[in-house]
């Protein structure tokens, strides 16, 4: 199947500002040199601790950030290229969902004005036909359609979240960008918003990228899985071969980390020793090697090319080369 979203070698770097002493910029390189592909109807996850650059990530194929170096196409078009009317064009037909949905809903605005927004910004229908998808949209959500005319602050945080995702769909999107929209939720309402997005994907045939770091959200709802650690993409697979088979060390010390119920199922934790290293100042080999503990010379000399293991199973490790 052809890819929905292609992402070749981008790289996304944010300058430091200048100290008076420094005779150069310093800059953070949130992504750094990273390639994945998302093909239409499927869920990628992309998982990593805080900090890794899976949500500046998501931002870039947005462009919501402007990438610093490599390519971003969507359905075949190359959005670096494109103009900026056409850009507008393309925006519909991809959205996203924030995490917080306590600051992602303008608090001035009832529901019906911030669903009505992005359809009067693409000038959608007149005012009966933009009332009738509102309506449509709110139902599809498990939104009671008669609350039109209140506040955000009058709903709850599922409720919130299930707005914001109606936000994002009275478009009818191809892409939606899910930035750890369960989150900021409380337990046994994540399963309600991730059941909700599983049922939309079918109903309306949506592409998901979903970032996350809960490893048991992301093994539930997505097809394939990209971990990632301080802007590189550690390995990429299929959800179940890579939780039955994980081979980047990274990638199994957070699968040791998953709480188990069954306390005759425990397994070993493994700890990691040492500090994330800084973006600004990333190490010269490999971006783990200073913590890996199956590290070798060659890992702090030279950064590690993703290769093929399987079919669908790529890492970024010497230990494999």
């Amino acid at each position: 199947m052809e890819p929905l979203v292609e992402v070749k070698e981008l790289k996304v770097h944010f300058p430091v500002k200048k100290k008076m002493l420094q005779k150069t910029n310093t800059v953070v390189k949130a992504v750094d040199d990273i390639s994945f592909a998302i093909r239409q109807g499927e869920t990628l996850g992309l998982v990593g601790e805080s900090g890794c650059g899976k949500s500046t990530t998501g931002r870039a194929v947005l462009q919501l950030f402007k990438p610093t170096s490599g390519e971003i196409s969507f359905a075949g078009k190359r959005l670096s290229t494109l103009t900026a009317s056409e850009m507008r064009q393309q925006r519909k037909h991809f959205q996203m969902v924030f995490q917080d949905p306590f600051s992602s809903l303008n608090p001035r605005l009832t529901v019906k004005e911030i669903l009505d927004e992005p359809l009067k910004a693409h000038r959608l229908g007149n005012a009966g036909e933009r009332s009738e998808k509102i309506r449509q949209i709110m139902e599809v959500c498990g939104l009671n359609h008669t609350f039109t005319d209140r506040y955000a602050h009058e709903f709850s945080g599922g409720q919130r979240q299930r707005i914001g995702i109606a936000r994002a769909l009275i478009l009818r999107p191809q892409l939606v960008v899910a930035d750890e929209p369960v989150s900021a939720l409380d337990v046994s309402i994540q399963s309600q918003i991730l059941n909700l997005m599983q049922d939309l994907q079918e109903e309306f045939q949506l592409t998901y990228l979903f970032i996350s770091h809960d490893l048991g959200v992301v093994r539930h709802i997505c097809n394939r899985v990209g971990v990632m650690y301080l802007g590189r993409m550690a390995e990429l697979a299929p959800t179940e071969e890579l939780y039955a088979n994980p081979l980047h060390p990274y990638t199994r010390t957070l699968l040791s980390a998953i709480p188990v119920a069954d306390p005759r199922l425990r397994k070993e934790r493994i700890i990691l020793q040492g500090d994330v290293p800084s973006a600004a100042n990333p190490p010269r080999g490999c971006a783990f090697s200073g913590r890996c503990p199956n590290v070798m010379e060659i890992c702090r000399e030279s950064r590690p090319r993703m290769q093929q293991v399987t079919s669908e199973h790529h890492v970024a490790c010497h230990l494999y080369e």
